[in-house]
């Protein structure tokens, strides 16, 4: 079992800008190599209760010029994961950025279904403020009954997250 303190706030408007600090630092390495960043997860989507930690994509064409990205992002003190276990969709972990927001990092090509999940949810909350309701209830509720474990903190939240899942046509 992982342990890791689970917390859940109200939407704060300072994400965004949080975002856009996160975004200018890696735009300033590996901007001329990438098709874009999105913000992705709860914290992009205004009025989502969230674990105040910002999710970021970077959308890469394809793969050849991923090893040149990975060299670029550790010169800004970012090192690469690998996978973890998600088909196109490379982890970056980082250390020593305390002028920065906390934030998870993936490096995914244009074409990665774990994008086009991002994007999507993404997306269908940002325009269904019912569903942005539900699922914050769902997330507080989950934090509370579960703010000591984050595998059951995540268990009960998924059902809500398929049936929006379902809404929004991702399964």
């Amino acid at each position: 079992m992982r342990t890791k303190r689970v917390t859940v706030v109200p939407y704060d408007e300072a994400w965004e800008s949080a975002f856009e600090e996160i975004k200018k630092e890696i735009e300033a390495v590996i901007g001329n190599m990438i098709l874009g960043i999105e913000h992705i997860g709860s914290t992009s989507v205004k009025g989502l209760s969230a674990k105040p930690c910002i999710d970021i994509d970077v959308v890469i064409k394809d793969y050849s010029i991923f090893g040149e990205l990975v060299d670029k992002l550790a010169a800004i003190g970012y090192i690469h994961e690998g996978n973890l276990g998600i088909k196109d969709r490379e982890a970056f972990k980082y250390a020593d950025k305390p002028h920065l927001m906390m934030h998870h990092l993936y490096v995914c090509p244009q074409y990665s279904e774990e994008l086009h999940r991002h994007i999507t949810f993404r997306d269908f909350l940002r325009h269904n403020t019912a569903a942005v309701k539900k699922y914050s209830i769902v997330k507080e509720k989950a934090a509370e009954l579960f703010s000591d474990d984050i595998d059951k903190y995540i268990e009960y939240k998924t059902p809500c997250i398929e049936e929006l899942y379902s809404l929004c046509g991702l399964k």
